[in-house]
């Protein structure tokens, strides 16, 4: 196996997963047909690397762009989709992709620093938002994406057994919220969008085209107020060891709602939905995904 064509070790775990084996055995090839398809000269992938194939490629007429490939689940189902309706206004540009190999070529961001790296949090906000705010299209008639309403139906069904599987990982009346966010918000939504779903400072890079970018969304179609939960959980390390992280996501809340001019109280229900929804499941959960789901209960 070539060094372009390496699997990164980080990629191992899809191998526990139904269909993860035979997608990682069959990686390399599918690198190298886009390779060829595509007339890619390709560098190594990038580290550290946890859900996707991601590596730098020059293509033939010198510019530089990145090659993805996504295990084919629904997660990442409508990633091209998304980049191609946004057509490069607030996200990267889509160049290429290959709905059968689940392979897209977009292009590559210069510096291609990280917004976590803007120290200042409430700046750093205020430019996710900016973002956020010119992704935001109503979605076209026929839409591909999957919707919020459904989501947040088969989260509200699986979430509470998950709870009862793994161990009861957090207070009772933590889950009881989750599903009265969940009945409440959900046939209440307002003004549909397309949603990045996974907007915080880790998929806002900075460009030359540019000065930020957004990658890698999870789209579906709801109300903009979800689409701020990454945010409300983001810089999770920082946030967790604030001692005061209530005051910190308070002052979240305040800031999102004002630039975006959304509603603080279905920011905070959906930021609570999300965390245990993308938290809990039955292989386990992730503890501060629920610290940050009790914190909101707290943040009025």
């Amino acid at each position: 196996m070539s060094r372009a064509a390496a699997v990164p070790a980080g990629l191992a775990w899809w191998a526990d997963e139904p269909g993860g084996a035979d997608w990682l055995r069959r990686l390399p090839r599918l690198i190298g047909e886009c390779a060829g398809a595509w007339s890619l000269e390709l560098g190594p992938p990038f580290e550290p690397a946890h859900i996707s194939y991601v590596a730098g490629a020059r293509r033939a007429d010198g510019t530089e762009a990145v090659l993805k490939l996504n295990f084919p689940e629904p997660e990442s189902e409508q990633e091209t989709d998304a980049l191609a309706w946004w057509g490069g206004d607030g996200a990267v540009r889509l160049l290429e992709h290959d709905a059968d190999r689940r392979a897209l070529l977009v292009e590559r961001c210069r510096p291609g620093t990280q917004l976590w790296a803007v120290a200042d949090e409430v700046e750093a906000n205020r430019i996710a938002a900016g973002g956020l705010r010119r992704l935001w299209k109503p979605a076209p008639r026929d839409h591909p994406y999957r919707l919020l309403a459904d989501e947040t139906a088969r989260w509200q069904e699986e979430i509470p057994p998950s709870w009862q599987r793994v161990g009861r990982p957090c207070p009772r009346a933590l889950i009881d919220e989750f599903v009265a966010h969940c009945l409440e918000l959900a046939p209440s939504q307002r003004g549909l969008v397309v949603c990045h779903q996974d907007l915080h400072g880790g998929n806002v890079l900075a460009a030359t085209r540019e000065p930020w970018l957004a990658i890698d969304p999870k789209p579906l179609v709801g109300e903009r107020e979800f689409d701020t939960a990454s945010l409300l959980r983001d810089r999770r390390g920082e946030l967790l060891a604030d001692p005061h992280p209530e005051r910190r996501l308070r002052a979240r809340l305040d800031q999102l709602s004002s630039e975006l001019d959304l509603d603080r109280e279905r920011i905070r229900g959906w930021g609570i939905v999300h965390a245990l929804a993308w938290g809990l499941d039955d292989d386990g959960y992730e503890a501060a995904h629920l610290e940050c789901a009790r914190l909101l209960t707290e943040a009025r």
